[in-house]
């Protein structure tokens, strides 16, 4: 965002509580009861980590192996990123839902496999799921942690607003940001919503972005008809669901694609 000059204060709306920590060490532990692993978030890569800790010459000793000679499936370049540190090698980074994701697991996995293990969230979309089971692609899942509210969300935003006024952009970088912090913005910028410029919307986390003032923009670059932009589907769709108008999406979710994408939009 610096690059292209804009400026960006990060508020966190969401909490995550890691739960089910024994059972997940156990299944990790137990690689010839699965098929394979799938995380779709850094979080879930996060619970699996923890449970190595103390246990971390056992994995090198024999499950990393095991698990390394299976599939481990995962969606984006930051959840690839912490399963190269677990050992393994990770399939399909480039996936940037798990809808693409899943479309990908059924094309390599026999469905007389053992089940695919599946750490997720508490409010994990049952896209991925729901698409194995229709094609008879076994899968595990199990909880390993839950997303909440930020319990500061609110008073973060007040402050921000007392502060700073109404900003001119405003960044969700999930889904769960939609719901947990869209009520408590409109309270804040109440007709000035319709003010602010430009939505977007990247990696697994919700924050909450200014972008560069109104003021410090050449008349030339002010946005028109921009409203919001998504870096990802899944946000897009909550977005949308929420009765926001998205203008863009970018092509990848990455931060680089992000920027290209609100800089386009903004010309």
């Amino acid at each position: 965002m610096a690059l292209r000059g804009l400026q960006a204060a990060l508020l966190p709306v969401l909490s995550f509580k890691f739960v089910s920590l024994n059972t997940l060490s156990d299944k990790l532990f137990q690689p010839e009861k699965h098929g394979g692993l799938i995380f779709t978030s850094p979080r879930a890569v996060e619970a699996a980590k923890m449970c190595l800790e103390g246990r971390r010459e056992e994995w090198e000793r024999s499950a990393k192996a095991k698990w390394d000679a299976k599939s481990v499936y995962v969606v984006g370049k930051a959840t690839a990123a912490l399963v190269r540190h677990l050992g393994l090698d990770p399939l399909g980074e480039d996936a940037g839902t798990a809808e693409v994701l899943s479309r990908v697991i059924i094309e390599r996995e026999d469905t007389s496999i053992p089940p695919l293990f599946f750490p997720c969230g508490s409010i994990k979309r049952e896209v991925l799921p729901t698409a194995l089971r229709e094609s008879g692609v076994p899968l595990e899942t199990l909880t390993v942690y839950q997303t909440s509210a930020h319990p500061d969300v609110e008073k973060n935003l007040d402050n921000y607003f007392a502060a700073q006024g109404c900003p001119a952009s405003v960044a969700f970088f999930s889904p769960s940001g939609v719901n947990f912090c869209l009520q408590t913005l409109r309270r804040l910028a109440g007709e000035q919503l319709a003010q602010i410029k430009v939505n977007v919307a990247f990696d697994r986390h919700a924050e909450f972005q200014p972008s560069v003032p109104d003021s410090q923009i050449p008349i030339t670059d002010k946005p028109r008809l921009v409203q919001f932009a998504a870096i990802g589907p899944t946000t897009r769709d909550a977005m949308q669901a929420a009765g926001l108008s998205v203008s863009c999406t970018a092509e990848k979710p990455t931060a680089e694609h992000l920027a290209e994408a609100v800089s386009k939009a903004l010309k």
